[in-house]
Formats: C-alpha cells, structure tokens, sequence
C-alpha cells in the first residue's frame, strides 16, 4: 500500500492513501492546489514525516501518529481462528503462520484460562509451541492452557519474566544488584518489538529529528523535566540507529571521543571552537 504525504499550503499537511478520494472530493482540492511531499510504503516513516512536517510549517501538529489510529491499528485484526476449551486452531500450516501473525499485531482474544494477545514476544511463544494438525496439514494450533500460562509468568512486550524481572535501575525485583548497562536494555526493548527486524535507518532519522525539535522547544521553554526526556528519547533513537546502521552506540561513542579528547580550542560565544 502506497502513504502520500501531502500539503496543502496555508491549511495542512496530511496522509492518505487515495488523493481522490482524501484530499479531491472530501476536501475539495485540485491537482496543482497541493503538493506531494513524499510517498512510501512504510507507514511509520510516512507518519512520522507527517508529524515532523507539520512543524516545519507552523500547522497544529497531530496528537496521534497516523500509523496509530484506531483505523489503521485495527485494519488487520481480521485472522480467522478457532478457540475450543484446550486449543486455538489457526487457518495457516506450521510454516507459513509467523508472517499471518506478524500482521495480525495487537490482536486479542478470550480463552478458558485467560485473555492472550499477539506481541512480538507471544508470537515467539506460539511459533516455538506449534502444533500442526493431524486432520489438516493446512491448520496448526497452541494449547490455550499453556499460552494463558505464559502471559501469567511474561511481560508479552518486553519479554522477561515478572518473577525477578529488571528494573531501569538494573536491580531485580528480590533486591539483587546486577551490572546492567542501559545501552543493552534499549537493544533487548527494541529487539523484543522487532525494531530491528522490521525498522530502517530513514525512519530511525526522522525520529531524531523529532526527538530534536522537542529538546530544543523544551530549553526554549527553560523546562528541565523536559530537557531530560527529550535527551534521552534522542539516546533511544540513537542507539537503535546505530544497531539498524551495523555498528553499536558505544562504537560510535568511543569514535566520537577519539576525535576530540586531544583537540585544543577556546571558548567563543558560548561556543567551543577548535584550532
């Protein structure tokens, strides 16, 4: 599917997926009365671009991403499963169900022993717990029993178990200090939710950006809680660029410091600069 990213100047900027329809006949303009900013088949790069140019030009900016809307969040939540008391039966064999589920993120549904939802890390779970069919090679199925039992001991989004899990801090639950680096926590957070797997370093850059322009309206504003949070969103994004880029945070950093730990300068407006 094809996101344009469109601006109709002095009015807005949005996204659609059919100009006609969007942009001509809901909103009355014509071919030459708007501008087409970019096209993409990455959702999240298009909202995100939304957002950023939203900004740029002065025009209230969206609460919401366009990617999170409830009519594109909901929009594939459409896999036809069968829940019995002991199992549920998916209409896909063994060895072609990860992609059907991978689509089907967020959807949820009610079992005899609890509610289950597929997340990155559930659909780990069913895909290491398959079973196929033995009526129809074509049909595979979990045991509700044991998933609802692994959603009781799991975090389903970032995958560790309650009982002694992590704390930002890297201290566990039962009190023991461990050595956690949180450059480590960010990749494990943005593994689990297949960032990596699915991301891109272009929409990892526009999230900089955005991340950017929010420390810079917060120092604007003299608001330090959100100095703190800008900074570190932009760490975030930073370590998962670097990752989705082939090298580490901390490969760059050392890079970085290597290059300027015998630099010489002054001080000059409030600038460093180098001789």
């Amino acid at each position: 599917m094809t996101y344009y990213l469109y601006h109709i100047p002095g009015k807005k900027v949005g996204v659609t997926t059919n100009l006609e329809e969007r942009v001509h006949k809901q909103q009355g303009y014509l071919p030459g009365e708007y501008e087409i900013i970019e096209t993409s088949d990455d959702i999240e790069f298009i909202s995100i671009g939304e957002r950023i140019m939203q900004k740029c030009y002065g025009y209230k900016v969206d609460d919401v991403l366009y990617s999170e809307l409830e009519f594109n969040k909901n929009k594939n939540l459409n896999m036809n499963i069968n829940v019995t008391e002991q199992t549920t039966t998916f209409p896909y064999p063994a060895n072609k169900l990860k992609g059907h589920l991978v689509e089907n993120m967020g959807m949820s549904w009610k079992t005899e022993h609890g509610d289950v939802m597929l997340t990155h890390k559930s659909i780990k779970w069913i895909m290491d717990n398959i079973q196929v069919s033995r009526y129809n090679d074509q049909r595979s199925y979990v045991y509700n029993k044991a998933f609802a039992r692994w959603f009781d001991n799991n975090d389903p989004y970032d995958g560790k178990t309650l009982t002694g899990a992590l704390s930002p801090t890297g201290v566990r639950q039962n009190g023991i200090k461990l050595q956690t680096q949180y450059f480590d926590l960010i990749r494990e957070w943005a593994s689990d939710r297949g960032l990596y797997e699915h991301g891109d370093t272009k929409t990892q850059a526009l999230k900089l950006v955005e991340e950017v322009g929010e420390i810079c309206r917060a120092i604007l504003k003299d608001n330090h809680s959100d100095i703190e949070d800008g900074i570190g969103d932009a760490v975030v994004v930073l370590t998962n660029l670097a990752e989705l880029q082939g090298t580490t945070i901390e490969d760059c950093i050392e890079r970085a410091y290597n290059e300027i730990k015998d630099r010489t300068g002054k001080m000059d407006n409030g600038t460093f600069k180098k001789d």
